[in-house]
C-alpha cells in the first residue's frame, strides 16, 4: 500500500518533468487562470476520465462527476459547479456524458439494498419509471441496460435545461449548448445521442421559467 502511495508522487514528479521539457512555461501559463468552453458532467467511474478521452489539457474542461451522471435539482454540488461554469466562466457547451456498463444504473434496475447509495439510486430508477414501457419491452437484458444507459444521459440534459442557472443564462442572450453522450468502456467511443438544448423551447411550458 505504502508502495503504491509514494509511486503516485514520483508519476507527479515524472509528468511535471515531461511537460517542462516541453514547455518550461506551462505552469507558470496554467496558472495564471482558466476559461474553459466546455462543462462535464460525468459519472465518477474511474475508467471515463474526462479530458484523456477527448483529448483535452488542463483548463479546457470544467468537471463535475458524481455517481451514474446525475443532475438532481436539490444537489448543491451540482448546483455550484454549474452557475460557476456558466455565469464565471460563461461556457458555451455543457456535455453530460454517461457510460455503457455503468454501476450506479445496473443498481436501479434492481431491487437489492446496498446502503446509503440508495438514496442516491432512486433519483435513476425515477428515470425507469419514466420509460418503463420502452425498457420493459427489450427483452434482452444487455440491451435493455445499454437503453436505460442512455434515456438516464437524456433525462439528465433535459434536467439541466430545466434549471434556472441555465434558464437565466439562456434569456441574457448566452450561448449555452447542453447536450448528452455516451462512452463505450469496451471500445472507447464516443456515442452522440443526438439531443442538444439551445434554449427552453424545447422545454414542456410548465419548466419554461418567466425571467
Amino acid at each position: 500500500m505504502e508502495n503504491l502511495y509514494n509511486q503516485l508522487l514520483q508519476n507527479n514528479k515524472n509528468w511535471v518533468r515531461s511537460k517542462l521539457d516541453q514547455d518550461p512555461d506551462y505552469f507558470k501559463r496554467l496558472s495564471l487562470g482558466q476559461s474553459p468552453p466546455i462543462l462535464w458532467i460525468g459519472c465518477a467511474d474511474s475508467r471515463v476520465p474526462a479530458n484523456e478521452i477527448i483529448g483535452a489539457n488542463p483548463g479546457e474542461v470544467f468537471v463535475h462527476r458524481n455517481i451514474a451522471n446525475m443532475v438532481v435539482h436539490s444537489d448543491m454540488n451540482m448546483l455550484s459547479v454549474l452557475d460557476y461554469a456558466v455565469n464565471v466562466l460563461k461556457v458555451k457547451h455543457i456535455i453530460v456524458c454517461g457510460h455503457y456498463g455503468c454501476g450506479g444504473v445496473q443498481a436501479a434496475m434492481t431491487n437489492k439494498h446496498i446502503g446509503l447509495i440508495d438514496n442516491w439510486i432512486r433519483h435513476i430508477k425515477d428515470v425507469y419509471r419514466f420509460h418503463q414501457d420502452e425498457l420493459n419491452a427489450i427483452e434482452n437484458e444487455t440491451e435493455r441496460f445499454n437503453r436505460f444507459v442512455e434515456l438516464n444521459v437524456v433525462e439528465q440534459v433535459l434536467d439541466l435545461a430545466k434549471t434556472s442557472i441555465v434558464q437565466t443564462a439562456w434569456e441574457g442572450g448566452q450561448q449555452v449548448h447542453v447536450h448528452g453522450w455516451v462512452y463505450g468502456i469496451h471500445d472507447g467511443i464516443i456515442k452522440d445521442l443526438d439531443i442538444t438544448i439551445r434554449d427552453n423551447n424545447s422545454l414542456s411550458e410548465v419548466y419554461q421559467l418567466d425571467i
